[in-house]
């Protein structure tokens, strides 16, 4: 699909069948936007706008020279954007940003909610996007923007996941079976979704790092600004990621301490068991034996005696466990 953008977010769809006939991009278009397009589309699209546009084994490259490079005065970048944040398999996507001095081309495969916010806010910006090099400023901006959202989110559900964890003793008592082996897999969960993002704001770092020294915003004061903003706040995001990650670190530890201890708790609880019932079972055992000659069979009261000292032989072992402080 090809929507094209104005300066002031008004959006047109176009296709190969139905503008067949159009040599050059329309009057006014500042962002050609490309979602999953088709060979055909590809075509299209180079032809009408004199450019090479990215495949998608191409958008897959990890080389730097290949994500980030110069070619006939337009700017080829690519991205990985953070996808599915809501979701429990977050994932990335491969962005390309095409920037001329005329406009921005962006290729993707993916709808990253950033893109909506982006087309959602255009009409309302001061001044508008003149100019590609406006518009990507912007763009990268609301992605930036995005970015912290995802991170705010996981602070909370950070914060939400360590009151499941620890609690109140009154909750710890009474957990479900398996309480704890489920608030692990929703760490694994968050923890790959902080991972992503990091991925992507290290993507972006390096974008913005090649954006900032390319020549189309030599002569653009206002994008540099702004781009130099982005960057700060690429920064500052890296480094909250950074703590949110190690935070996740420390409450994955503390769960599976708490499970350790869950556990040794339950085999403390059958070692004493087996401790206190040793006693009475040798008692038993040694009461049980079909001799001919035992002496405690005619004695009168002979069978509760040999219950009381069953019942004292458990009772002392348990006391002295109390007094020692192993229960």
């Amino acid at each position: 699909m090809i929507t094209v953008y104005r300066s002031n977010g008004e959006a047109r769809l176009l296709s190969p069948e139905l503008s067949a006939d159009l040599q050059s991009v329309p009057a006014g278009i500042v962002w050609v936007d490309l979602v999953s397009p088709t060979p055909e589309e590809d075509a299209f699209v180079e032809r009408i706008l004199g450019i090479d546009v990215p495949t998608r084994d191409e958008l897959k490259d990890i080389e730097p020279s290949s994500r980030l490079y110069y070619e006939n005065g337009t700017v080829y970048m690519t991205a990985s954007l953070v996808w599915k944040a809501e979701s429990d398999q977050p994932e990335l996507t491969d962005v390309a940003f095409v920037l001329t001095e005329r406009f921005l081309l962006t290729i993707r495969y993916a709808e990253p909610r950033a893109f909506e916010l982006f087309k959602g806010a255009m009409p309302r910006l001061a001044g508008g996007c003149g100019s590609g090099t406006v518009m990507i400023a912007r763009l990268m901006e609301t992605i930036v923007d995005r970015t912290a959202e995802i991170l705010e989110m996981s602070v909370t559900r950070a914060d939400t996941l360590s009151l499941q964890v620890f609690g109140d003793k009154q909750h710890i008592k009474r957990r479900p079976p398996r309480y704890l082996e489920d608030r692990l897999i929703a760490v694994s969960a968050l923890h790959r979704l902080v991972a992503k993002t990091r991925d992507s704001l290290m993507s972006l770092s390096r974008l913005m790092t090649f954006l900032y020294a390319a020549p189309l915003l030599q002569h653009d004061p206002e994008s540099r600004e702004l781009c130099r903003t982005v960057s700060r706040d690429i920064q500052s995001l890296s480094e909250h990621a950074n703590f949110i990650a190690s935070n996740i670190s420390f409450l994955l530890d503390a769960s599976l301490g708490l499970i350790n201890l869950e556990q040794n708790q339950i085999i403390k609880i059958f070692s004493i068991a087996s401790v206190v019932l040793l006693p009475p079972t040798l008692i038993a055992s040694v009461y049980g034996m079909n001799f001919e000659f035992m002496p405690e069979l005619h004695v009168p009261y002979a069978y509760p005696v040999v219950l009381g000292a069953m019942i004292l032989s458990a009772v002392v072992p348990f006391i002295y466990f109390r007094w020692k402080g192993w229960l």
